[in-house]
């Protein structure tokens, strides 16, 4: 390739199939915006995490963009200007204003020994935005420490990457999806005022979270899914009207379609699939029966063929051709009301990125990550856990003004002999951990 031939790939870029939807339905109520946290074992120096931040960015250049409106669709131009780095003065995963983030879709800020990364979903999702936060850390432990980290241990971290749309790559024109076509038991009670997010995270340990999910022939994120269905039961479905508990409790769970399907890409390649659990229709008043429920459905579901057509159906609506005409300006409140009709179809969303592996130098420095994501409207709490070393720390986001959910997630956990330890924002009470 040639240097202009790369300047120009460098100018601008078409947003992927998935991203396409997010600027033009995300605000202030429906945010977009995921957020990965890492609690170091020192003091955050900001000037060091600047440095950081820079280095990850002139490796990966494809997050060095902002956000443009076209005639048809929003895109991807470079962005020059350097990212604006503070101290963490808000509640996680607000909506990113560009013109006062320097035209970033990402933003980095810090607290006492806690580096943040807050992602508008346009630019990548979870799962390749872990791949640049991990760059930042183990920048800023490089520089922190630079007499331990030899250029030797910096080639080690070489990795190669691209920014195509691998959705247009592998889907399949013959594919027909068979979604579910019911609408979603709705979370209820009072909403956190003042735009207030709640967030819990529950510290849980892994090998004992382990040991359990075997005994019960379970994966641990099949596992967990039913604790969380099992919690909502207890805690907020039992409390609702009757029509609503007519509707099926449907988690959304995001699935890496890089595990399925050969991609290199650092723009977003993620699929789902939902688990629909009837609990009056199919009687799953017992957590044992919700379990079972959970594990036919991603026995059913998590297969290459039913990705491939939930993955397939997404993309059909991307490339539309009636909906790709339509200009951007009528496109968005088109979009924005579907975007909402849409997420009546989910009571709430669990993410499990999974393990994060750190090389071995740099674990010293490292306590945990953290993974969050915003809550909504309609999905009143969003779920995510992340694993690193002993432990799995299953977060609760929340507009919801009570965290009776939480709770029950946290008791159901220690009577099972699962050592859990609750950290909070302050914005709601959560159990005592002498309840234990």
């Amino acid at each position: 390739m040639n240097k202009n031939k790369k300047n120009r790939y460098l100018e601008w870029r078409r947003l992927d199939n998935s991203a396409k939807i997010f600027p033009i339905s995300g605000g202030k109520k429906y945010s977009t915006v995921f957020r990965l946290s890492a609690v170091l074992k020192e003091k955050i120096d900001q000037k060091t995490l600047e440095k950081a931040v820079n280095m990850a960015l002139e490796k990966y250049k494809v997050f060095k963009v902002s956000l443009k409106s076209g005639f048809f669709w929003n895109y991807l131009e470079y962005n020059a200007k350097e990212p604006i780095i503070e101290e963490e003065k808000e509640y996680p995963c607000k909506y990113i204003r560009q013109e006062k983030n320097n035209n970033y879709l990402f933003k980095v800020t810090y607290f006492d020994k806690k580096i943040n990364i807050d992602i508008f979903h346009s630019l990548t999702d979870g799962n390749n935005g872990l791949i640049f936060f991990r760059e930042i850390i183990y920048n800023y432990i490089e520089q922190k420490h630079k007499e331990e980290f030899t250029e030797e241990i910096r080639v080690q971290r070489k990795v190669e990457f691209n920014a195509e749309d691998s959705y247009l790559k592998n889907y399949d024109k013959k594919s027909k999806n068979n979604n579910s076509t019911k609408k979603a038991y709705k979370l209820k009670g009072p909403k956190i005022k003042l735009g207030a997010i709640s967030a819990i995270h529950e510290y849980i340990d892994l090998e004992e979270l382990k040991k359990v999910s075997k005994e019960n022939e379970a994966t641990i994120t099949q596992y967990l899914s039913a604790v969380l269905i099992y919690s909502i039961y207890k805690a907020n479905y039992l409390k609702s009207n009757s029509n609503n508990q007519k509707k099926p409790i449907k988690v959304c769970i995001p699935v890496n379609l890089k595990k399925y399907f050969p991609s290199n890409t650092m723009s977003n390649f993620f699929s789902y699939l939902t688990v629909e659990a009837n609990i009056k229709k199919d009687e799953l008043t017992t957590f044992e029966k919700i379990l079972d429920l959970v594990k036919e459905e991603f026995k059913k579901k998590l297969t290459e063929e039913e990705i491939q057509k939930t993955m397939s159906a997404n993309v059909k609506l991307g490339i539309n051709p009636f909906i790709k005409l339509i200009p951007l300006i009528l496109k968005k409140p088109i979009v924005r009301l579907s975007y909402i009709e849409i997420r009546k179809y989910t009571t709430t969303t669990f993410s499990n990125i999974g393990r994060i592996g750190i090389i071995g130098k740099y674990k010293k420095y490292i306590d945990s990550f953290l993974m969050l994501i915003a809550p909504e409207p309609v999905e009143k709490i969003k779920c995510s856990a992340v694993s690193f070393e002993k432990e799995i720390v299953f977060t609760f986001t929340s507009i919801l003004d009570d965290a009776n959910i939480e709770n029950e997630f946290y008791k159901f956990l220690t009577k099972k002999g699962i050592k859990v330890k609750i950290e909070s924002n302050g914005v709601l009470n959560v159990i005592s951990a002498k309840t234990k």
